[in-house]
């Protein structure tokens, strides 16, 4: 589109260059016109002929009016549904300095710990708070929800125990979204699921690998799984328990129980509802398997002057060093939401989170002893927080009137209806809830009670039994003893995000990350009401706007990508993967073709891709790539001929993980359809398609998309994110579906891929808005752009640092990889000195060392200006030109600016300076930094040390 059409849209603030700076980067790459260098760059075969089909672009007050009507058509009532999702509180200065704070928001996931001490200490946090309450040695940095956590314990119990059998029990008191995603996950696995009495099943059943517990239960339960755990572990079997964070703080936790591994949902720990997510589930587990803990740990190293210091530890994107033998898919957390939780708990504290838990189970025991006086029955003597009322044959009615009310309660069946009470209930709630029930109740009267029952807690204002009472000390850490007062509290905030990099300080030039612009008016939706107070499981015509948002979100995304039909329900790029590699395996058998298993994945391929097959249950052959980085298509038709019948799938990402067009993709595609497999095209680089072509239309079956890449979700610090899986028709009956909400899927898909029914649905509005702002022209513009961009990145660069591959006309797609191996072998300067020598320049560093080793990929995206592009640029020519005076001899090869980087203030300051090169040159290689100079916190981490001495709570 022309750049004057742009002016003054938000498509003109996304972007980042104007048409002046076009007109400059133009004349550097080498072409007249920004539709001269597309048409050279994108291969003709593959383009569309016409205009994205999307309606014209809204200004922001304009799709910020629409996106209000339709968040008002949902009705916000008081959930007290449960099911792993609870009304909470999110203290106001952690909601506006963390949630609503680009300084965490725009992070990247801390792959460059130097420039991540204070998230990775905010993780820290969580895990901390996670193994305390839980009861064991130690817990990871988040997982997507808890029925993935799930999930991925009972891989991790077959791991740990692999010679006790394949089957797997499960406590039918789990969360019905839990069982149902362990299902999805066990049986592309050849595990067996027995869903009954754990007891019973234990007696009759060979070869129990693993037992879930949940605890307390769905239906509000609170038995002694002591015994359960016990017993299990006598017949040779591990135990995962499913369990609730705020319940840990008064019951017995499970680690002191014997449970090998504990997951759940830190949801109700600050974390709005948001229709279901985003949320961070979590894992603790033994120290014995804490080398199989899947997802993110963070542990406690040394940097080069032996400080502490946090990094990433152990298993760290294990994908792609163990590929298809990974142990799990995840390669990324719900940093953004764990990191809230753990302040949640800071903020409280024990004695805060106890009193919060105690007013909670305070409210449920008042009200239960009400509705018994009543005359109904109480199913369960012992429970914390949930309650099951048991009144025959008036359920339905009991739901109506407490609907009538305003408050959803959970219907089970015709005679049974569960109560969940959470930290908004208020003494005007209870009484709104009593009345429901017939118990006539002023709020005078349920304020005056409850304050009662919680005196009277310690004597007899309790159901839960002393035998089952939480006895051991937890978060008694200084973190969670000092920040009481929201001053201190704030300062903290400030002090962890001043020692980060975010995209609010700086460009992320991170290949095939995508860093760009997360608008304020994409975020702003987040936090209404409306969107963030709805509960998952609510009656469908309360949630009229997000069911409306859902389905107009899923047809934009089907237009964008030519396919057929969308699933929003992956809430990570990794799940997305899972779910169509899922579909593909689905539409085979449909058609009596169960033998086609086997994956075909290109060498360059994200190591995810050959983890999710695995998954999948698939046989993964790896397909070599040729000098120019393209999938060799001599090498695909053998690998073809050899599967014959058992062709399942190709994976191919496009444009290639090695940041170009492939011109024959057609062909690609073609031959594999002529094989009888299936095309998955891998969407994290769909920011070079927008616009200009559709993989649906041009051979591909299924993509996920980023919606956190393309599609402007941020980041998060590494999490949230969105994958949804689109696929054509012939594979739409078999996308996911979901046990509590028919319009979530076919009731022929694969069953349930994440735990609630439309995913991270609370963040959907951000692409809904960015779609709506940019408008089909504006989506265009911006590919083109980021085309743009990337080519002349790589021409500024490519005398000092060559371009490894580069298309047909020697040009890139939206990313460039810059070959430093040369560079390393002449001098020994690494990929690694130049990445922590960006930092004393001011930036995060691009991806290093994937998908070749020793070399940087670059995707600078469309919203970088030209004076930033350029500072960029800038500064790797100036380090090129440090690099040099190593190799002439003039710095010695082990006192040099980039083999010491990064500069800490400290250091630059010290009273001694040893080396061969001067503190200016240290502290400000580029003058510009006298004025701006972000400091690291930590000299180089010594990330060995963190490996061989795990550490992972607070310091």
């Amino acid at each position: 589109m022309a750049e004057s059409e742009t002016t003054g849209t938000f498509g003109a603030r996304h972007i980042g260059p104007d048409e002046s700076a076009r007109h400059t980067m133009l004349s550097a790459v080498g072409f007249e016109s920004l539709a001269a260098l597309v048409d050279a760059a994108v291969p003709s075969g593959i383009r569309d002929a016409g205009a994205l089909d999307l309606a014209p672009p809204r200004s922001e007050a304009e799709a910020t009016a629409e996106l209000r009507s339709l968040a008002a058509r949902n009705t916000v009532c008081t959930s007290l549904i449960g099911l792993g999702y609870y009304g909470t509180v999110t203290p106001p200065v952690i909601r506006r300095n963390v949630l609503e704070n680009p300084a965490w928001y725009t992070a990247y996931t801390p792959y460059q710990p130097e420039i991540s001490q204070g998230r990775l200490e905010a993780l820290v946090n969580f895990q901390t708070m996670v193994a305390d309450l839980a009861g064991l040695d130690l817990a990871n940095a988040s997982l997507l929800d808890e029925a993935t956590a799930a999930a991925e314990a009972m891989t991790l119990l077959h791991r740990a125990n692999p010679k006790a059998g394949s089957v797997f029990l499960v406590d039918p008191d789990a969360l019905p979204q839990t069982i149902d995603v362990v299902r999805t996950r066990a049986e592309p696995l050849g595990l067996e699921v027995i869903v009954g009495d754990i007891s019973v099943e234990l007696d009759n059943n060979d070869g129990v690998f693993g037992v879930l517990l949940q605890y307390p239960g769905a239906s509000g339960a609170l038995t002694d799984v002591g015994s359960l755990i016990e017993k299990a572990t006598a017949r040779g079997a591990r135990v995962v328990v499913a369990s609730d964070l705020l319940a840990l703080t008064l019951v017995t936790p499970p680690g002191e129980l014997g449970a090998d591994v504990v997951v759940g949902s830190a949801q109700r720990f600050g974390v709005p509802m948001m229709y279901g997510g985003p949320h961070a589930g979590f894992m603790a587990v033994r120290s014995a398997v804490q080398r199989q803990l899947p997802g993110r740990l963070v542990g406690v190293s040394v940097d080069a002057h032996n400080r502490p210091a946090y990094r990433l530890a152990l298993q760290t994107r294990e994908q792609h060093i163990r590929r298809e033998k990974a142990t799990s898919n995840i390669c990324t957390a719900q940093v953004l939401l764990a990191v809230v939780a753990g302040l949640y708990a800071a903020y409280h504290g024990a004695d805060g989170l106890v009193a919060i838990a105690r007013r909670v189970h305070s409210a449920a025991a008042l009200f239960a002893a009400a509705v018994e006086r009543a005359g109904m029955t109480i199913v369960h003597e012992h429970f914390v927080d949930t309650v099951a009322v048991r009144s025959p044959g008036h359920a339905g009615a009991l739901v109506a009137a407490a609907r009538l009310r305003g408050i959803n309660i959970r219907y089970v069946d015709g005679d049974t209806v569960v109560v969940a009470f959470d930290e908004t209930v208020t003494p005007h709630v209870l009484s709104d809830l009593l009345h429901a029930f017939g118990v006539p109740c002023s709020v005078e009267e349920a304020a005056a009670e409850l304050d009662r029952v919680v005196a009277s807690y310690d004597d007899d204002g309790t159901r839960i039994p002393a035998s089952m009472a939480r006895t051991s000390e937890f978060l008694t850490h200084p973190t969670f003893t000092r920040y009481r007062s929201e001053t201190e509290m704030m300062r903290y905030l400030r002090t962890l995000a001043d020692r980060d990099l975010a995209l609010d300080r700086t460009m992320i030039p991170l290949g095939s990350c995508t860093m760009k612009l997360n608008a304020a008016a994409e975020m702003e939706p987040i936090s209404w009401p409306e969107l963030a107070n709805i509960h998952p499981f609510v009656p469908e015509d309360q949630a009229e706007g997000y069911l409306a948002l859902i389905h107009e979100l899923e047809a934009w995304l089907a237009t964008i990508t030519g396919y057929d039909a969308v699933s929003l329900q992956p809430n990570a790029g990794s799940q997305g993967e899972l779910a169509g590699l899922l579909a593909i395996r689905a539409y085979h058998r449909a058609r009596d073709q169960e033998q086609r298993t086997v994956c075909l994945i290109p060498q360059s391929a994200h190591g995810t891709n050959a983890a999710s097959a695995a998954m999948a249950g698939m046989t993964v052959i790896v397909v070599d790539t040729d000098v120019r980085g393209n999938v060799d298509l001599d090498d695909l038709k053998h690998k073809v001929a050899d599967a014959g019948d058992r062709l399942g799938a190709l994976m191919i990402t496009y444009p290639s993980t090695h940041g170009v067009y492939e011109d024959h993709i057609r062909d690609v595609c073609a031959l594999v359809h002529d094989g009888g497999g299936q095309v998955y095209l891998d969407g994290a680089n769909l920011n070079a398609l927008v616009g200009l072509a559709r993989p649906g239309q041009f051979g591909a079956d299924v993509s996920h998309l980023n919606l956190h890449k393309t599609f402007c979700i941020p980041h998060g610090g590494g999490g949230p994110g969105v994958g949804p899986v689109a696929v054509r028709a012939h594979l739409a009956p078999y996308l996911p579906n979901h046990p509590l909400l028919a319009e979530a899927g076919p009731a022929t898909g694969v069953g349930a891929i994440s735990a609630a029914p439309f995913g991270s649905a609370g963040i959907l509005a951000i692409p809904w808005m960015y779609i709506a702002m940019m408008g089909g022209s504006g989506l265009t513009d911006a590919t083109e752009v980021a085309i743009l961009n990337a080519n002349y990145v790589a021409a500024r660069l490519n005398d000092a640092y060559p371009v490894l591959y580069t298309g047909a006309n020697g040009l890139v797609a939206h990313e460039c990889i810059v070959d430093l191996r040369p560079i390393t072998r002449d001098t020994g300067v690494t990929v690694d000195d130049v990445a922590k020598r960006l930092i004393d320049y001011g930036f995060h560093a691009p991806t290093m060392s994937f998908p070749v080793a020793g070399t940087l990929m670059i995707e600078p995206t469309e919203s970088e200006a030209l004076p930033e592009l350029d500072r960029f640029c800038d500064a790797m020519l100036a380090i090129r030109a440090e690099i040099d005076r190593v190799a002439s001899g003039e710095w010695p090869a082990d006192d040099n600016p980039l083999v010491h980087a990064p500069h800490t203030a400290s250091e630059v300051t010290a009273d001694e300076w040893t080396h061969a090169y001067p503190r200016s040159v240290a502290a400000y290689p580029d003058e510009r930094l006298r004025a701006t100079k972000y400091w690291p916190p930590v000299s180089r981490i010594d990330g060995a040390y963190g490996d061989r001495n795990v550490f992972c709570s607070c310091i």
